[in-house]
């Protein structure tokens, strides 16, 4: 049976409860029976569901919110110090927990499987919480982001194994201990917090560091920067390293990668034994993380040929390619893609399913610190697409950086060839791409911001 509530987190308030990490610890906590509490800049599908599992949720943030019998307030590194909740945490001496050292507790006692890497954590954490649960292992999860299937984060279970997806973006993952940890990917971003790639790196072996004693790190086998990493810590005591990819000299030998539409189908190379599965999203970077999943769970010690079968019931990650619909004969799809790898890998993916049809992206960049270092890169994915209309920054966290604007993007795209538009007001974007679109066309919204509110507002103007 699962651990219950770690000591101190019995009344916990969260500063910003809606977000993607946060609402997945709060859910689990209250699920586990802890008097949940937080607050949240604005209303939502995630403020309800929380509401629904016995939490309180405040719109705004005011120090009123905080209860005084309050046992610990938990934050992100998005809060800031002058939060009005968080200085009265101060003045009434209640502990203030980060985000990711609750999620460590949570995972205390259990089997944990920690997903790390610049691209690709999200999907691959879901893929395994999605073939566990279908294998009836009852696994508890915690993802960045809402599966299309059972529609939620994160959930706790009555099982063994815990899988959580692991930040890197401000070091928060160096606090955990897993079992099994899979690095998919090591590449320079979060330019506000890393200066460097021997940074990530140091980042990286901290992690691969907290793996326990006789336990196992999965890591590609095919990424430059994860073959790095490989060579960094081959070397560490009671380490397993099994990587995987389409290298020969991967341990999990991915042997062929068939698109079919929509999904693929792949076959792999494990243990001297050829295996098939289906992977239900299209792209070929999707198949690597399944592959990656599939590394992951045989070495907690789940069959192969079962993980492999389960891994199939996958069906996506909101916000991760995902249909929102289609009008006129036009489908509309959204991607959280907004580094430029990213961008490639699902530009690509499309391509390929779109056969002969015409591809329309609508980007918003993100952060003006990330666009300051790779706009450039940014732009010359968008010359993957047949045209492109392209957003101001959305900033999130950040304060604007003088100079650092879209355009930056913008002249890199036509640069390499690239159709481009340059749209500045959101609201107008819906009748642009509807203008721009015929029968037979694949839109793509895509960005990490609020541009994934224009997919529904692009069908309704496609409809009229």
């Amino acid at each position: 049976m699962a651990p219950g509530i770690p000591a101190a987190m019995e009344r916990p308030h969260f500063i910003g409860i809606g977000g993607a990490g946060m609402s997945g610890i709060a859910k689990i906590l209250a699920q586990r029976g802890a008097k949940v509490a937080g607050s949240d800049a604005k209303e939502s599908g995630t403020a309800e569901a929380l509401r629904a599992l016995g939490a309180t949720v405040h719109i705004g943030h005011a120090a009123g919110h905080l209860a005084d019998d309050a046992s610990c307030v938990v934050v992100s590194s998005a809060i800031r110090a002058d939060n009005p909740e968080l200085l009265r945490a101060a003045e009434l001496s209640v502990p203030v927990v980060h985000r990711s050292d609750a999620l460590a507790s949570l995972m205390g006692g259990l089997r944990a499987i920690a997903v790390a890497g610049t691209h690709g954590k999200t999907t691959t954490t879901s893929m395994l919480a999605v073939a566990l649960t279908e294998l009836n292992l009852d696994p508890s999860y915690a993802i960045g982001g809402d599966l299309a299937g059972p529609g939620t984060n994160a959930a706790h279970g009555e099982g063994a194994i815990f899988v959580a997806e692991a930040d890197e973006s401000d070091r928060s993952f160096q606090k955990y201990d897993p079992e099994v940890a899979i690095v998919l990917n090591v590449e320079l971003d979060h330019h506000a917090n890393y200066a460097s790639m021997d940074e990530i790196y140091e980042s990286f072996e901290a992690f691969t560091g907290k793996i326990v004693p006789g336990g196992t790190l999965v890591i590609s086998a095919d990424q430059a920067g994860a073959v790095e990493l490989t060579e960094r810590v081959r070397s560490l005591p009671s380490l397993n390293v099994v990587t995987y990819g389409e290298s020969e000299a991967a341990d999990v030998r991915v042997h062929k990668i068939t698109p079919r539409g929509l999904t693929s189908e792949v076959t792999v190379v494990l243990n001297g034994k050829y295996l098939t599965f289906t992977v239900s999203v299209p792209g070929r970077h999707y198949a690597l993380n399944a592959v990656a999943a599939l590394a992951a769970g045989v070495a907690l010690g789940v069959p192969a040929h079962n993980l492999a079968s389960a891994l199939g019931k996958y069906t996506g990650v909101k916000r991760r390619l995902q249909l929102k619909g289609e009008v006129a004969g036009v489908q509309v799809i959204d991607s959280y893609a907004h580094h430029p790898t990213e961008m490639t890998a699902d530009l690509e993916a499309m391509r390929g399913a779109a056969s002969e049809a015409r591809l329309l992206v609508v980007f918003q960049p993100h952060l003006f610190s990330r666009t300051q270092e790779l706009g450039t890169e940014m732009g010359q994915a968008l010359a993957l697409a047949d045209a492109s209309v392209v957003l101001d920054i959305y900033p999130a966290r950040e304060d604007p950086i003088p100079g650092i604007t879209s355009d930056l993007i913008i002249d890199a795209a036509r640069a390499a060839g690239a159709d481009v538009t340059a749209v500045h007001d959101k609201a107008a974007v819906p009748e642009v791409v509807a203008g721009m679109a015929k029968p037979g066309d694949l839109v793509l919204t895509m960005g990490a911001g609020d541009v994934t509110d224009l997919g529904p507002q692009i069908l309704d103007h496609l409809s009229s």
